[in-house]
């Protein structure tokens, strides 16, 4: 275990290494442990934690919300438009400020080419932790809770599993790709195979896929790109089809929705399950478009584990609380 977390940013998923990351799930194991037998654990009593959001959430914000209030302190939900970041507050402002009123500050930035940027810069002039709770670029909390409910679902040795992460269609708008782009960095760390699946004009960040390609590499895992869904699903055993933007591609929103109404069939029905391997687990981070993404009968099925997968958001992020904020 590396025990010497306190006062580190996690804002990139490569920030922790992977011994830190495992210090992390192992502290989640024991916090999970100890909710379930109803022991108190204020280990961060009288901690306070600013939460500014600048896009709406529901589990986000209710997870970290419990979560630091199971810890002993307190969570003050800041929502950007009741301060005065619009009207002059730069970035450097609010990590020296908040820095000072505050043991700790999250925030969830998702705004194409600008999330991540602010998130540093605010890490840059503050003397606490920064918590990125979703930017642009990285979601490495949800992929924390992720990689807990895998280990929970397939055991501690994830070696050879094979991982699927997919885009998926949805109309609602185009979603950010934080997502899939902290899955393939961090997952290969762990010893899964992981086969990235999208049509041609949904890419990830080029850095982001060479990074993932270099940890692969390290840690001797397989990584590879298709634009079959159907192949990419074939003896897998773990599904995670979402959606996302086609940023990459185009950062205008009318082209990349005309791209998203191209491809309605890529969405995971009882068909596509039925060409993973029998066990295989069906993961999603929240909200999904039902039967537009994602078929009821897959989202409610026996196969699938995103309402454990939503629950181990509250004891990840309670475990990098504890660890950086004590």
């Amino acid at each position: 275990m590396q025990t010497f977390l306190r006062g580190r940013d996690l804002i990139g998923d490569l920030d922790f290494s992977k011994e830190e990351v495992e210090t992390v799930l192992e502290v989640a194991f024991d916090l999970k442990r100890q909710r379930a037998l109803n022991q108190l654990h204020p280990i961060l009593r009288d901690k306070v934690l600013a939460m500014l959001f600048f896009f709406s959430s529901t589990r986000t914000r209710g997870s970290f919300e419990a979560g630091i209030a199971q810890l002993g302190g307190h969570g003050a939900f800041i929502e950007s438009r009741t301060t005065q970041i619009a009207h002059g507050d730069t970035p450097k402002e609010i990590g020296e400020i908040f820095g000072r009123y505050f043991d700790g500050i999250a925030i969830r930035h998702v705004d194409w080419g600008i999330g991540n940027g602010y998130l540093n810069a605010v890490a840059k002039a503050s003397r606490v932790p920064v918590l990125n709770m979703q930017c642009d670029i990285y979601h490495p909390f949800q992929i924390l809770a992720d990689l807990m409910t895998i280990m929970e679902k397939k055991g501690r040795d994830l070696r050879r599993k094979k991982m699927v992460v997919s885009w998926a269609y949805a109309a609602s708008y185009q979603k950010p790709m934080s997502v899939p782009q902290s899955l393939i960095l961090q997952m290969p760390r762990f010893g899964m195979d992981v086969v990235l699946a999208h049509p041609p004009e949904f890419k990830l960040m080029p850095g982001i896929m060479e990074q993932a390609r270099e940890q692969a590499k390290k840690f001797g895992a397989g990584f590879e790109v298709v634009d079959d869904m159907d192949a990419a699903f074939k003896d897998a055993d773990i599904i995670y089809a979402k959606s996302w933007g086609a940023m990459v591609h185009t950062p205008d929103e009318k082209e990349g929705a005309k791209i998203i109404s191209k491809y309605a069939s890529w969405i995971t029905d009882e068909r596509r399950m039925k060409l993973a391997k029998p066990d295989a687990i069906y993961m999603h981070p929240l909200p999904a478009d039902r039967n537009i993404e994602v078929t009821d009968g897959v989202m409610d099925g026996p196969q699938s584990v995103v309402y454990d997968e939503a629950e181990n958001r509250l004891h990840a992020q309670k475990a990098v609380m504890a660890l950086t904020m004590s």
